[in-house]
């Protein structure tokens, strides 16, 4: 009879928490391999495994950061995109389907013993989603529902994988062999050891063994004629003067600057780099290249960050400019939206902030600098697009500044001989 056997229901349970948890991990290891055309998809953000979402709409936003940000793979310096950890996932959660149906099919001293190391190894799914939970919810404020998914479905599995060897271990059964006969918990756990490292191993060398060369688009995407500032427009970004000579186009109230800027920051390439900052504001008040504000209160903000970089220069200093863009970064929302509401919220919003450059602000000094940093622009052919990266007048591909970030940014920096 069925419910002679121990701990029965509690295996089926592990095995269809692992089909769950497989079914979870397959969909994240999809939307991220679907990105390795360097173009932009949709994502299956839900609790329903497979159900597609818009990559722009609410609901997706939390799997968008966390797929996009730098926790998403591993060696992303030598992949581009890196190894999706979802990918391991899917093969620690077969490895443990697999234990729990080799445990079904066992009896007496050996099935306790499998049942035993099926518990043990149920824990490398649980510890994974704490340590990727805790990341999402601290460094990413965001919650992905694809990942939510994998979470419970490790809960499960340890508490079931649980339940499973306490039935197992209280009970001996007529069929029970001999301790002779059975393997020692060493041999079991390197048994164990090996099944789990071919099932997350051989799967991660097969992705990257089937990458195509994306080392070949790394420097392809266009120069600058110079990298010379004779109109003194340009932002010094950090004091790091002896990294590779970087120019960086952005706008202060452009959403995909602020996620760029934080993901060169948490790769810690910024570091090897010296990097000065031209402003192009996607705002119409200012920029004739654009129509309309995409970013209502852009022209302000950046007046306000040429107003710090020209003070701080002063004695006395004051407001540096990266203070305003990283207040300008954490606010751009509201600053946005307050500005399309009332078009001199932006000017008043700094004021509140940085009271010492109100007085600057709108001034004919300043906007003649940002004037000039838009013709920089011109001359020097500048793509209508935010943020743009030339590493020693070189173009970061744009395709490359999200999950290739690091993959390409590297190469760029190996090419010049970069420390």
């Amino acid at each position: 009879m069925a419910g002679s056997v121990p701990g029965r229901l509690h295996l089926v349970i592990v095995v269809i928490a692992c089909i769950v948890g497989l079914a979870f991990a397959s969909v994240s290891t999809f939307d991220f391999a679907q990105h390795l055309d360097r173009q932009v998809h949709d994502l299956h953000c839900s609790f329903i495994p497979g159900q597609r979402t818009n990559a722009i709409d609410g609901e997706a936003v939390g799997c968008q950061v966390t797929l996009m940000s730098p926790y998403s793979s591993v060696f992303r310096t030598r992949v581009w995109g890196g190894i999706p950890i979802s990918l391991p996932a899917m093969g620690v959660f077969a490895f443990l389907a697999f234990r729990a149906l080799d445990t079904l099919g066992r009896r007496g001293l050996a099935r306790r013993r499998s049942a035993a190391w099926l518990f043990i190894f149920s824990f490398v799914p649980l510890l994974a989603s704490i340590v990727m939970g805790a990341i999402a919810l601290v460094e990413l404020e965001a919650a992905c529902k694809v990942c939510i998914g994998i979470y419970g479905a490790s809960l499960v599995v340890v508490l079931a994988a649980g339940l499973a060897h306490a039935s197992c271990r209280h009970t001996v059964d007529d069929e029970d062999s001999s301790a002779s006969s059975v393997p020692t918990n060493g041999v079991w756990a390197m048994v164990g050891a090996a099944q789990l490292g071919a099932f997350v191993g051989i799967p991660m060398l097969a992705y990257v063994g089937m990458m195509p060369d994306y080392s070949r688009y790394v420097g392809t995407c266009g120069r600058l004629p110079d990298t010379a500032d004779p109109g003194g427009v340009m932002v010094a970004l950090d004091i790091n003067a002896a990294g590779t000579p970087a120019v960086e186009v952005f706008d202060p109230l452009c959403p995909a600057c602020r996620a760029f800027d934080k993901r060169l920051a948490a790769s810690g390439l910024d570091a090897r780099l010296h990097r000065r900052a031209v402003l192009f504001p996607l705002d119409d008040t200012c920029n004739w290249m654009v129509e309309g504000a995409v970013h209502p209160g852009a022209c302000t903000i950046s007046e306000a960050i040429l107003c710090a970089d020209a003070a701080s220069q002063k004695v006395g200093g004051g407001p540096t400019a990266n203070m305003v863009i990283e207040w300008a970064f954490e606010a751009q929302d509201n600053i946005r939206a307050a500005t399309k509401a009332d078009p001199t919220a932006a000017k008043r919003l700094v004021g509140e902030r940085f009271p010492e450059l109100a007085s600057c602000v709108g001034t004919a000094e300043v906007q003649q600098r940002l004037n000039k940093s838009l013709r920089w622009a011109v001359a020097h052919s500048i793509p209508v697009l935010t943020p743009q990266l030339y590493v020693g007048g070189v173009k970061l591909c744009p395709e490359d500044t999200d999950l290739g970030l690091e993959y390409s940014l590297t190469g760029l920096l190996e090419k010049r001989g970069s420390p």
